[in-house]
């Protein structure tokens, strides 16, 4: 009967979670998040030119990498699978300098992680270091593969776009794929094992030597990134992001390794587990967490398209070192796109357009609507919480109170932050409609 009642609960949640609490439409989009940091840049590194970098440095995570010839190959966007369950963990996103997070519909999200630098490699067995740092004790990339691979989106084309990168997916449907390019299928064994669609990490490196006659030389080098904190931010030991009550992902940071751990709930409103690399074993830890707000334009909730080219400026909140900042976005046309006539990737500055830093290392962004909600939920420790999100699974001792507190009560200050997807923010558009037809 407690199941029963506790089912029916998750269930109102879920309805609740999805009807209510969103910014309405027509409202100033910097005005959709709220004042979380200064977003003004006062340490220093956003003076700092991206493009005087050392050779060896990876653009995309301020970080040496081990080759610095493969700095020269295109990136790869690799869509990779979140549902089921059973397709956890996945394997290779601890090399990935950056995954992206999208919502593809039925509560449900799913990934496109970038793969430029230093390749995925296997660990050898009873080597659990993180995969990245070093490549030793690891057997060659050979012997590694990244997935599960799922199909494209129509999203996947202003990515694939502003990082001058090919896609690898496992086909997709066909109005989608007349929309678009650079593309690789991947096809599963078994349709009916979720876990038979990977590629191997040796496809990826061909794949991308192949591509780099066709797409040229890339101009990555638009962020930049600094160690020191900057000033300005708020608390923020935790994340919360919603898609619903079956659907909850934990960002916590770990001042260990001063990044944040991801964990998500087994589909169960209540077990949550650490997210791994399937290849090592090892956490998954991202030093930049980032909600990225974007135009989220609609044919259906499952067909939609997301504006992020020749993009002024919009909001962004990121994550890192433990606290907040409000920042901005943007992927607009300047001189450098007007002289070349190449597109940049998306860069983050602060409120008077200079740089932002991002922490050297991993970034994740999730991709949400304008006027997504974000806010302080009160301090949680009475849900067991302290000290309990240290191992590889928290199983929470009350979840339907637990994501009421999250959903309904707001405080400041107490750097329990929490967001949620709300698929009435997407707008109706019948473009997206017939770019599919």
């Amino acid at each position: 009967m407690m199941k029963k009642n506790f089912m029916i609960l998750l269930v109102s949640l879920i309805i609740f979670s999805l009807t209510s609490g969103f910014v309405t439409a027509g409202a100033d989009p910097e005005d959709a998040v709220p004042a979380v940091g200064s977003g003004e840049n006062t340490s220093g590194a956003g003076s700092a030119d991206p493009a005087s970098s050392p050779k060896n440095i990876n653009p995309l995570t301020g970080l040496p990498v081990t080759d610095p010839s493969n700095l020269q190959l295109p990136p790869a966007l690799v869509s990779i699978t979140n549902w089921p369950p059973a397709a956890r963990p996945q394997a290779g996103l601890s090399y990935s300098p950056i995954v992206f997070e999208l919502y593809i519909g039925e509560g449900m999200s799913r990934y496109v992680g970038m793969f430029y630098g230093d390749y995925p490699q296997e660990a050898l067995d009873g080597n659990d270091s993180p995969g990245g740092n070093s490549p030793s004790g690891q057997n060659s990339s050979d012997e590694a593969m990244v997935g599960p691979i799922r199909s494209g989106r129509l999203p996947y084309r202003h990515l694939q776009k502003a990082y001058s990168g090919f896609l690898v997916m496992a086909s997709a449907y066909k109005g989608v794929m007349q929309n678009l390019e650079q593309y690789n299928n991947v096809f599963g064994s078994d349709q009916d094992d979720i876990n038979s669609a990977m590629v191997k990490v040796t496809s990826i490196e061909k794949i991308a030597r192949a591509t780099q006659k066709e797409i040229g030389s890339m101009a990555l080098q638009v962020n930049t990134f600094d160690a020191t904190p900057p000033a300005g931010g708020k608390p923020a030991q935790r994340l919360w992001y919603i898609y619903n009550a079956v659907d909850q992902i934990i960002w916590q940071y770990n001042e260990g390794s001063q990044a944040y751990n991801r964990y998500q709930d087994n589909a169960d409103g209540k077990t949550f587990i650490r997210a791994t690399d399937r290849l090592n074993s090892a956490p998954l830890t991202y030093e930049n967490v980032i909600i990225l707000f974007a135009n989220h334009r609609a044919c259906t909730e499952t067909a939609f398209d997301i504006d992020l080219m020749y993009i002024d400026r919009l909001p962004a909140v990121l994550f890192r070192d433990g606290q907040a900042y409000n920042i901005f976005w943007t992927t607009k046309n300047e001189e450098y796109e007007k002289t070349t006539g190449k597109v940049r990737p998306i860069r983050f500055i602060d409120q008077n357009g200079d740089p932002f830093p991002l922490k050297p290392g991993q970034t994740w962004v999730h991709l949400v609507p304008l006027y997504t909600p974000v806010w302080e939920a009160p301090e949680l420790s009475q849900f067991g919480l302290e000290g309990a999100l240290d191992g590889d699974e928290w199983i929470s001792p009350n979840p339907a109170g637990l994501l009421y507190n999250l959903l309904n009560n707001k405080t400041n200050d107490s750097g329990e932050w929490v967001s949620r997807f709300f698929a009435s923010s997407m707008v109706q558009d019948q473009a997206v409609c017939d770019a599919l037809h």
